[in-house]
């Protein structure tokens, strides 16, 4: 039997193998080949799928508050993501505690992508009157503070409303931060800042994961819960060390400056190129629609899969939940900086239908072993296809609504989607079929962001002062 599954196993990579030449030929019809003759006749052995680039060079162009600025957001990000996912894991030992179904707690996870918006919006608005410095210091501060609320929470009735408003307080960090990043870090090598930045949420999960195969037998959910208070710390490092957007800074002068001029020659309230952004805004909304389902789709009920229909023990779990992490993080990296020179949309187009092919590992494995392998090439994919995210929006938002626009476009898109790990959960107790459900969301999803992606406009190395 063994041999039976190792067959099936090596099939797949095989599988996989050919789609990646068959996608990667496809979308770069009518461009150089990898081994091109150099200037002096001699043949170019660079790749065209890995670019030739030292993966510290875009570190080493950045000055202090270039990285401070981008080790605070990523720090944000990342310590926000890890309080989400210590929810998902802990769904059935909640469950367990107030005495109801798994799909039931994961209403929690539908109230805190319910009002994500909400907080995008909000802190988006702040940032964009009054900095993104500040408000990134309250925003991380409120998701800390109500994240220690949950592990207090004496029913499900009050955990849910506890959840939703950590969703307002999550959903203002990613465009806040994304903002503060993007305005202060160069040009040159967006796409790799991009990757690396948008896997703060992968980390996240690799911390949870790591927290419950570590603690959670010893401390409980409620203890995971007070542990997730940590990230307020964050604050102190913020306050001290991270600088104010210089895009920011300058568009505040513009402001003090227009607000001198005699009333009949001030600027119209809305200014023109914000009405001709309105279609890319929706857009941006059905794009990441496509994007949230394609992330929390293959991640959200995954643990609960592991846990309900393929028996794993919590330390095994954990353990997966760490692979798969850094799965996330090399996909993010990978395909961010591929970007860089394949451009934004191709690169998501990519990465979103490899993940097709990794379906029977992800969802069909018979061991362990073959469940994981499957969740790190699947997130490798997801992620891969996400690390573009944070510059592609930020490139095509105007200045004026850069910390608003993005982070609500996310997370309204968040929004659309956010019944998904609810649905898939009952729609598996109903059938008594995880790997159907995760399957079939896959096909469905990563078909759907391809052709989104293939419609959006490219817009990689963008002058972020002049949006």
């Amino acid at each position: 039997m063994q041999q039976i599954f190792l067959r099936v196993e090596i099939g797949t990579f095989r599988w996989i193998n050919i789609t990646a030449s068959v996608v990667l030929n496809v979308s770069h019809k009518g461009t150089e080949s990898a081994s091109s003759l150099t200037a002096t006749g001699r043949p170019s052995f660079g790749s065209d799928i890995l670019p030739p680039m030292s993966v510290l060079a875009p570190f080493r162009q950045l000055n202090s508050p270039q990285r401070h600025a981008f080790v605070a957001s990523f720090l944000g990000w990342t310590l926000d993501s890890l309080d989400f996912f210590l929810l998902i894991f802990c769904v059935k030992a909640i469950a367990g505690e107030f005495h109801t179904q798994p799909s039931a707690v994961l209403g929690a996870v539908f109230m805190t992508q319910a009002f994500r918006p909400v907080g995008a919006l909000l802190f988006g608005l702040l940032a964009d009157r009054y900095g993104r410095r500040p408000v990134l210091m309250f925003n991380i501060l409120s998701f800390s503070v109500i994240e220690l609320a949950c592990a207090f929470a004496p029913s499900l009735s009050v955990l849910l409303v506890l959840r939703a408003l950590f969703g307002i307080a999550m959903g203002g960090e990613w465009g806040v931060g994304a903002a503060l990043t993007f305005e202060s870090l160069p040009t040159e090598g967006r796409g790799v800042f991009s990757g690396i930045l948008q896997e703060g949420y992968a980390l996240g999960s690799i911390l949870a994961s790591a927290a419950f195969a570590l603690f959670f037998q010893h401390i409980g959910w409620r203890g995971l819960f007070i542990l997730g208070a940590m990230p307020a710390i964050l604050v102190f490092y913020v306050q001290a060390r991270v600088a104010e957007s210089p895009v920011w800074l300058a568009a505040a002068a513009k402001r003090r400056s227009r607000a001198l001029l005699p009333v009949n020659s001030a600027a119209p309230l809305i200014p023109k190129n914000l009405l001709a952004f309105l279609p890319t805004f929706l857009f941006l909304i059905l794009l990441m629609t496509a994007f949230m389902s394609f992330s929390h789709g293959t991640q959200d009920v995954y643990p609960t899969f592991l846990a309900v229909q393929a028996k794993l023990s919590p330390q095994t779990i954990g353990i997966i939940g760490v692979l798969y992490g850094f799965g996330s993080i090399a996909g993010g990296f990978v395909v961010g900086a591929l970007s860089e020179k394949w451009g934004r949309k191709r690169a998501i187009v990519t990465a979103a239908l490899l993940a097709i092919p990794v379906i029977p590992l992800y969802a069909y494995g018979h061991s362990a072993i073959s469940l994981g392998v499957g969740a790190v090439l699947m997130q490798f994919m997801v992620q891969g296809a996400w690390g573009v995210v944070p510059a592609y929006l930020t490139e095509l938002s105007p200045a004026a609504v850069r910390a608003t626009a993005p982070g609500l476009a996310y997370q309204l898109g968040g929004l659309l989607t956010s019944w998904n790990g609810k649905g898939q959960a009952l729609a598996a107790e109903r059938w008594g079929n995880y790997p159907a459900v995760l399957a079939i969301t896959v096909i469905v999803v990563a078909v759907t962001l391809a052709g989104l992606a293939l419609l959006g406009r490219e817009a990689k190395g963008m002058d972020m002062s002049d949006a």
